[in-house]
This record gives structure tokens, C-alpha cells and sequence, in this order.
């Protein structure tokens, strides 16, 4: 046996002898084939289908260049239900110009409530020659110097129009005061004027909505970190949303105050639970197409509002009252 191994090293030199056990042979081994498996293996793509897709899709024939996917019941049910709401929509607009009609509707809210996805499903189909969406930017060194509701009274609604204001004249009942954007003073006389002047609007002939998205606190930490993360959402981060979490208390006390103060008959407030977006949007939805009367409107069964979602402002109020002293309880 010596001399057998004698001949097979003869011509080797002693330092290219690699010695290798069978374990690490068979390791190695079992390592290359795993890596090249990986290789071969075709990554998982994530993919998010665009909002419609499946409604439009689902009674679609199988062919060879179509793939099928698995898609929630619910999604499908909320596709099928925003379809039917906004040709609705469309039917009221129709109405709105034909009798000249003004409509108003101030979309408030914590911040990543889903204010903006709301107005944006309510315009999606829309005439924009008659529908307008109005998110003013920080007032500037002039506006500043003007009656505070002069730069929003500019954007009011004519005959014929539906105007959506993302954010509104409310700044000044939240963000402003819990950010000392202005002064105590200056709150309390909005929180006195505001009042007067939505009746004033609703007397002339608005017809005016006043929406507060509710958000909860872990819902909402999780939007901002969705935020930060995807590039298409970070316009939608600003330094002020980034405390909306450190702050949670201080904007919990100034809702209450706003409600209390502003919540009146003629220009009550709805609050929309919105930790599901999508119900919020279908509710929302539903609650504006029931205060109008037009032809050919889909019977009221249809258009009623889902109660721990759609809440009136006393019941709001109310409820607040009961759970101020347990903050964390609170729906937002």
C-alpha cells in the first residue's frame, strides 16, 4: 500500500498536497450545487396590482399571454363598490351643474388619516371643469398680514362646482396652535368666528361637508414608516408629521376643543374612522351621495353608512368626554 501511494505523489511537489477530508468535500460539494440551485431559481417579484385591476378583470377568459393571480375578497368587494359609487358620483355632478349647485367639503384629520386617497377615489371619474381640489401651501409674508379666511374665501365654490379643500380655515383649530404656528389669542378668535362664518356659507346656498379622518396611534406609525420607505409616498413626510406622533396628546385636547366649538346644526362635523382606508373611502363616499337628490340615484339601502365607521360629531363629542382621561384608548 506504501509503495502504491509512493507512485501516485511521485512527481507532486510536498507544498500543491492539499489534504481534504470527506466531510468538507461532501460540505463543499453540497454548497456548489445549493448556489447554483439559487442561481437558477427565479426571484419572487412583489408586485401590488393597481387599484381596479381585478374588478375589470375578474370574468376575463384563461389565454396563453394571461397569468392568474389570487386576489382578497375584500379587495374585490371594495373594487366592486368604488365602481358603482363613483358612476354615482359622476350622476350627482351631472346634477350639480345642471341646477348650479355648490358643494363644499374640508377634509380634516390627524396626519396619514387617508384624506388625500379619499378626495383622490372621489375625483378619479370626474368632470374636472367642475370639480376643484384646493391644499394651500404655509401662507406667505403678505397673507399673513390678511383676515384669516381671505385666502380660502378666494377658492369658494361657484355655481355648477364641487370644491374639496385638503385641509382648510381648521389649521388654525389643530396644527397651528399645537405647533405654535400662532398664538392663543389668535385661536380663540377663530374658534369664536369660525362658527359664524360656515353659517353665513351655508345660508347663501353652499352645501357644506365637514370630514375628520381618525386615525389610530399604531396606525399611524405604521403609514409614516410605509412612507419612508417607499419613494412615491416621501412627498407626503414633512418635519410637522414627524412629531404628529410626539404630539399625540396635544392634538387629542385641540380635536375636542374644535369639536365642542364648531360642531353646530347647520355645519356639523362627521368623523370617519379611518385605521381601514378603504371602508373610510366607501363611507365617505356613501355619506356625501345621500345629502343630494338627483335622478336617477341607486335606492338609500345602498347609500347607508356603516355606524363604527361614519360617526356623527355630538356622538364624537361624547365619546371623547367618556375617554379623555384614557387618551390611549381613544379612537384617534
Amino acid at each position: 500500500m506504501a509503495k502504491e501511494n509512493k507512485k501516485k505523489s511521485k512527481g507532486l511537489k510536498p507544498k500543491e498536497v492539499k489534504r481534504i477530508s470527506v466531510k468538507e468535500k461532501d460540505s463543499s460539494k453540497a454548497k456548489k450545487e445549493i448556489s447554483e440551485k439559487v442561481k437558477k431559481k427565479p426571484k419572487k417579484v412583489k408586485t401590488k396590482l393597481s387599484e381596479h385591476t381585478a374588478f375589470k378583470n375578474k370574468d376575463k377568459k384563461k389565454k396563453k399571454n394571461r397569468k392568474s393571480v389570487w386576489v382578497k375578497k375584500l379587495t374585490l368587494e371594495y373594487e366592486q363598490g368604488l365602481h358603482k359609487l363613483q358612476i354615482e358620483l359622476l350622476k350627482m355632478q351631472k346634477h350639480v351643474r345642471a341646477e348650479g349647485l355648490r358643494i363644499l367639503a374640508l377634509f380634516e384629520g390627524r396626519d396619514a388619516a387617508g384624506k388625500g386617497g379619499t378626495i383622490k377615489r372621489i375625483i378619479e371619474h370626474m368632470n374636472p371643469r367642475g370639480t376643484r381640489v384646493v391644499a394651500l401651501v404655509a401662507p406667505d409674508d403678505t397673507e399673513q398680514t390678511q383676515w384669516y379666511f381671505q385666502r380660502y374665501i378666494q377658492h369658494l365654490p361657484s355655481a355648477g362646482e364641487i370644491v374639496l379643500f385638503d385641509r382648510s380655515w381648521y389649521n388654525r383649530a389643530m396644527v397651528e396652535p399645537v405647533m405654535n404656528f400662532c398664538t392663543d389669542e389668535q385661536n380663540k378668535r377663530f374658534l369664536k368666528d369660525v362658527p359664524m362664518v360656515e353659517e353665513m356659507l351655508v345660508k347663501d346656498g353652499i352645501i357644506l361637508f365637514k370630514f375628520f379622518f381618525s386615525v389610530s396611534k399604531d396606525e399611524q406609525l405604521q403609514r409614516f414608516d410605509s412612507r419612508e420607505t417607499d419613494l412615491l409616498k416621501q412627498y407626503k413626510i414633512s418635519p410637522v408629521d414627524r412629531m404628529a406622533q410626539e404630539m399625540w396628546d396635544d392634538y387629542t385636547v385641540r380635536k375636542f376643543q374644535m369639536l365642542n366649538e364648531t360642531n353646530r346644526t347647520i355645519a356639523p362635523w362627521t368623523i370617519i374612522r379611518s385605521d381601514n382606508k378603504k371602508l373610510a373611502r366607501l363611507n365617505c363616499i356613501k355619506h356625501i351621495l345621500s345629502r343630494i337628490k338627483y335622478e336617477g340615484r341607486i335606492p338609500k339601502k345602498e347609500l347607508r353608512t356603516d355606524p363604527d365607521i361614519l360617526i356623527s360629531g355630538i356622538d364624537e363629542i361624547r365619546y371623547m368626554e367618556e375617554h379623555l382621561l384614557e387618551p390611549y384608548s381613544l379612537a384617534g
